[in-house]
């Protein structure tokens, strides 16, 4: 069994059916609106409600920070890499190389989904596990993506290349800035570990490398933040359907493809 807490994680695992519930604790102290709701969708889903002082809920969740709400839920299923490919395309996929920290997960989790990414990749070790924090960190939106789980992720790379989606790593030493690249074909958005970036293995399997150009002092965004930018300028090209400047996908044809 695992841990959700918080009135957004709790209720948006409710709303989207992605989580078998075993129950749900609400704290006794605690009586407005938002709790009501969340005993509402409790009962509309047939999942067990308990009310318990909030000293119990604080030692359940580890925290205090669970806002009177604390759901223990089965374990999540992962999917494979294969499985992002399924649905419409153009895809648009979201790849975490050894993202460790679990807010920068649970914020680079809310961005694809918002930004209406088809699913989000990474890697059993190294990486940040999809734990409480993160999906807090969310704001409940992890619970509406679809996530796969990889052991290899430049294995899971080279596959999603060979089914026809272009892998793009971000990277500050990128030759092109990401707002001239052409995202209304599928893509992969590549987004290395906080400081170090990119592995080496995983920026030699990237068919293009972009970066953000910097204005002010600072040399680099945080990488939740750095995320928030490329996707929500994917979302944005795919919305419009039209490609960047003509300069600009000249440009990009004449450059090859990196461990293509």
């Amino acid at each position: 069994m695992e841990i959700l807490y918080g009135l957004h994680p709790v209720e948006e695992a409710l709303r989207s059916g992605s989580r078998r519930f075993d129950h749900v604790c609400l704290a006794r102290e605690r009586h407005d609106d938002r709790l009501a709701q969340v005993a509402a969708l409790c009962r509309a889903n047939g999942v067990r409600l308990r009310t318990e002082p909030r000293e119990a809920l604080t030692r359940l969740a580890r925290t205090p920070a669970h806002q009177g709400v604390v759901a223990v839920v089965r374990e999540r299923e992962f999917l494979d890499a294969e499985d992002l490919l399924e649905g419409p395309e153009p895809r648009l996929v979201l790849a975490l190389d050894s993202v460790e920290d679990p807010q920068n997960l649970g914020a680079l989790l809310r961005s694809a989904e918002a930004a209406g990414v088809d699913g989000v990749l990474f890697a059993e070790r190294r990486s940040a596990p999809l734990s409480a924090v993160a999906i807090k960190a969310s704001a409940g939106a992890a619970e509406h993506l679809r996530l796969a789980r990889v052991v290899n992720i430049v294995r899971a790379l080279e596959l999603l290349k060979e089914r026809g989606l272009w892998v793009v790593g971000l990277d500050e030493r990128g030759a092109q800035d990401y707002d001239q690249y052409d995202f209304t074909s599928g893509a992969v958005i590549v987004l290395g570990r906080e400081g170090d970036g990119l592995h080496d293995l995983v920026r030699r399997t990237c068919d293009h490398l972009l970066r953000i150009p910097m204005s002010g002092q600072v040399a680099s965004l945080n990488v939740s933040a750095a995320g928030a930018v490329v996707l929500f300028e994917a979302a944005r090209q795919r919305r419009a359907g039209r490609q960047p400047q003509r300069a600009a996908i000249s440009a990009k044809k004449q450059q090859k493809g990196l461990g293509s």
